[in-house]
């Protein structure tokens, strides 16, 4: 349905679509009406700086433009419809929504420049006793209206009419260059107030507007007979000839005016100074009336991209007359904000506001120019060919030239577009067209892996890579929350399952996944799928501890569950030897095999939320331990937890330097825990540890390391006897440091500790 409303519309050539409404906009109420200002207040050279960097920023945004333009179909919605196809459909409507409202608030502003050049010459209501300011705002509502109608029924017929207004332009420009005004008509009024000059900026933020005027032959991109070939030569043609003509006018005010302050109090300086003023007032209102023709436009083409692309409702983009190419219903819309906007009616208050929208989406078109060279994926190649480089050099200038203008209002409108962009976002509109978003992040993770692979990990920036052995998340649940407590959208999670051999196939691989994600998606989960064929659980397992990740991005850590089937016990010790040799670091989670009764709900609940850590013998594993304990409490789950670190001792003469020991450690490490030492009352430190963490939510113990010369068959014997010492514990991290990386400096534990 969308792809065919796109193909609906008029099919104008280069000259009518794109060449007469770009420079008719851009001759518009700014060179009449406030060129001369900009001359007064920044001088010649400042004059001729100010055009040749708004139009250098013009420029290059129509390069970017004839690039985009020669490789894609480009649709109704200029800009709009190339961000929303290359950066996305939320980018697209992030900047298409706020770009509409500029260029429908841009007819007010063209309307007012109208207004204020007759009212100059005399007040139509003057006769109804209606003051000028009043008569200046009724007199641009009637204005809008009669050429809102115009529009409404036939933008063709408001084209053709631009050719009458392109030639009372040519002839107010000769007649202009042919003026030689007497000095008594170049002497400044007795009685005028001549205001301060502004600064450069402001100057720039009000003449840039000026130099907009391809937005309204990009503006009827789905209008036009071929988008691909009007485009390019249109736009260029349209700012060449603006350049030429605004840098030879300043030269000649210069030359004819003698005291440049009369540049700010006298708002029709052409009409002054030319051969025949009477056609530069009819240059005035037939460029100001163009100019605003032409955002009638192209405002609610804008708008009617954006309702196919269902951002907007639909029912506003309905398409009307020949070849239902007239958006009357987006037009009426487009006329409400104009008549808004009407009643502000100050030129140098709406330019700036048009000035900020107009250079993020030209900041943007470039962005997406150069992104797409950058990226060098195979679906770019544009007929008309440029370096990446001059794309993003326009970005460049347009953010710069936002800032410098007025930085708070910069901040507003990337807020503003931020805003539209997250509610877009949330909406999950389905866009069916395929945007570079893929390639972009698939440009920055390469550069990125290609630096990272240069670099060794180190202590202060170590976390968590998890690749979590959990098979499905529906009935290994507490594998995949311990992995997520640990990793909290900080650091990488991987969660693995295995699928039998004899089951496989490219689509059942790819329906599991999908399945994973959605599952892990609906309880916030922010990890990878990966589903692996494998003969058996231990074969694929140990598969993915050898092969899984890429470049230097591999998983550091390996969470499992234990198992109690004796007969996998020597598997299951080669998995673990296995992780162990390839430096990855273990945490095996042991669900709680408690049976608490009536009597111990009391004091379960008490303490339940306390992490237990014990330290033993072996350094590395408490650091590890320490990290991991402290990372998990930033979960939700866990945040109110508290952390209890506990050691045994063998008397009680080492029962208070132990202490102290460990209460320094905690204070100097600046770890939120509590130290207990406990003396050794009974043979097995396992039982001491089953007693007095009975009702702990979560404990944390080390492993011993599989020996070097130590055979798979006395590993999988201390594995078996570990799992007898565990039993009837409450749920059980066991841990294994294997990774290069001094744990004891990732926490803060000295060789004294």
């Amino acid at each position: 349905m969308g792809e065919q409303i796109e193909k609906q519309g008029y099919s104008f050539g280069t000259f009518k679509g794109v060449y007469t409404p770009s420079v008719l906009t851009i001759f518009g109420v700014i060179m009449y009406l406030r060129f001369g200002w900009v001359l007064g207040n920044v001088g010649l050279a400042g004059t001729l700086l100010i055009v040749t960097i708004a139009t250098s920023i013009t420029f290059l945004t129509g390069l970017s433009i004839s690039a985009m333009a020669t490789n894609m179909k480009v649709g109704g919605g200029g800009a709009y419809y190339i961000i929303a196809r290359s950066l996305g459909l939320e980018a697209g409507a992030a900047i298409g929504l706020p770009l509409f409202f500029a260029r429908a608030i841009g007819i007010a502003f063209y309307i007012a420049g109208f207004t204020e050049a007759l009212l100059s010459i005399m007040n139509p209501l003057a006769s109804l006793g209606i003051e000028p300011a009043l008569a200046a705002k009724i007199i641009s509502a009637g204005t809008l209206l009669l050429l809102t109608v115009l529009v409404y029924f036939s933008a063709d017929l408001a084209l053709k009419i631009q050719f009458g207004i392109f030639a009372a332009i040519t002839v107010s420009l000769i007649s202009f260059f042919m003026g030689n005004p007497s000095s008594e008509a170049l002497a400044i009024p007795l009685d005028a107030v001549i205001p301060p000059k502004a600064g450069f900026w402001v100057v720039f933020a009000v003449f840039f507007p000026a130099v907009t005027g391809i937005e309204a032959g990009l503006g009827l991109s789905g209008d036009l007979k071929d988008p691909s070939k009007s485009l390019p030569i249109g736009t260029l043609l349209a700012i060449a000839t603006g350049y030429v003509v605004y840098m030879v006018m300043p030269v000649f005010l210069n030359a004819k005016i003698p005291d440049s302050s009369l540049l700010l109090v006298d708002p029709n300086i052409m009409a002054t100074i030319s051969r025949w003023a009477p056609l530069v007032v009819a240059g005035v209102f037939a460029a100001s009336l163009s100019s605003a023709m032409g955002s009638l436009l192209g405002a609610p083409r804008t708008l009617q991209a954006l309702a196919v692309d269902r951002v907007i409702p639909r029912f506003i983009g309905r398409g009307f007359g020949k070849d239902k190419a007239d958006p009357r219903i987006a037009t009426a819309f487009s006329f409400v904000v104009a008549l808004a906007a009407v009643w502000l009616g100050n030129l140098n208050l709406i330019a700036p506001i048009l000035s900020m929208f107009f250079l993020l989406s030209y900041g943007l078109l470039n962005l997406s120019a150069g992104l797409e060279g950058l990226i060098e994926s195979p679906s770019w190649r544009p007929k008309f060919k440029i370096h990446y480089g001059v794309s993003l050099l326009g970005a460049a200038l347009c953010f710069a030239a936002m800032l410098m203008i007025d930085a708070g209002a910069t901040l507003i409108s990337i807020f503003v577009t931020a805003l539209v962009y997250y509610l877009v976002k949330r909406r999950r509109l389905n866009a069916h067209w395929a945007d570079m978003r893929y390639g972009i992040l698939t440009q920055l993770v390469r550069f990125a892996i290609h630096h990272l692979s240069r670099l060794k990990p180190d202590e202060r920036t170590w976390k968590p890579n998890i690749l979590a052995l959990s098979g499905s998340p529906k009935s290994r649940w507490h594998l995949v929350e311990m992995a997520h407590a640990l990793t909290q959208h900080s650091s990488a999670l991987t969660v693995a399952s295995i699928l039998p051999v004899e089951d496989w196939s490219a689509e059942k691989v790819q329906s599991m996944e999908s399945s994973m994600h959605d599952y892990l998606e609906k309880r916030e989960v922010d990890a990878m799928v990966k589903i692996f064929p494998s003969p058996d659980m231990l074969t694929g397992a140990k598969s993915l501890v050898r092969a899984y990740g890429y470049g230097p991005l591999v998983p550091n850590t390996i969470l499992l569950g234990d198992t109690e089937n004796r007969s996998s016990f020597i598997e299951f010790a080669e998995l673990i030897q296995l992780v162990y040799r390839t430096r990855r670091n273990l945490i095996m989670l042991r669900e709680s095999d408690v049976t608490v009764d009536e009597d111990a709900d009391r004091k379960a609940d008490a303490i339940a939320d306390e992490i237990h850590v014990w330290w033993g013998g072996n350094k590395a594993n408490i650091g590890l331990i320490l990290t991991l304990a402290y990372q998990i409490q930033k979960s939700p789950v866990w945040q109110q937890s508290k952390l209890v670190i506990k050691t045994i001792v063998d008397s009680e003469d080492e029962l208070e330097p132990a202490r102290e020991r460990m209460e320094t450690f905690i204070e100097e490490q600046r770890i939120p825990a509590e130290a207990k030492v406990l003396i050794k009352s009974m043979p097995s430190f396992y039982e001491i540890i089953r007693q007095s963490s009975a009702n702990a939510g979560l404990i944390f113990m080390g492993m011993r390391p599989p020996g070097e010369e130590e055979t798979i068959e006395a590993y999988s014997d201390y594995y078996g006897k570990l799992m007898d010492a565990t039993k009837q514990m409450p749920p059980l991290a066991l841990a294994l440091a294997a990774e290069d990386i001094e744990f004891r400096q990732v926490i803060g534990i000295s060789g004294r500790n």
